[in-house]
């Protein structure tokens, strides 16, 4: 079964308004019980317009990763988020296993 992963980068003009959301994505993460693969970290743009922070999280599967997004718990930490930042998250599924 292919793993399914989000892939997030955002902006924002102010990081220390971000830590309720931070603190309240983190809470979604366990609670699904995802692998955090990226979370900040050094980076650098080689290709198109970058973001400061970039986060990758692995699911078991594509449809997994989906509900994450969608639950409450999810969408209760998007509200932090709103208004104080920029972000492109998307979802892909990886290469079926082996």
């Amino acid at each position: 079964m292919a793993r399914g992963y989000i892939i997030g980068q955002l902006s924002t003009a102010d990081p220390a308004g971000l830590e309720a959301y931070v603190a309240a994505a983190t809470a979604a993460i366990r609670h699904h019980g995802c692998k955090v693969l990226v979370r900040g970290g050094r980076s650098e743009t080689l290709e198109g317009t970058g973001r400061q922070r970039n986060v990758v999280l692995e699911f078991a599967s594509y449809e997994l990763a989906r509900d994450y997004y969608y639950s409450p718990q999810y969408q209760a930490a998007l509200r932090h988020r709103s208004g104080i930042a920029v972000a492109d998250v998307t979802l892909v599924e990886g290469v079926a296993d082996a």
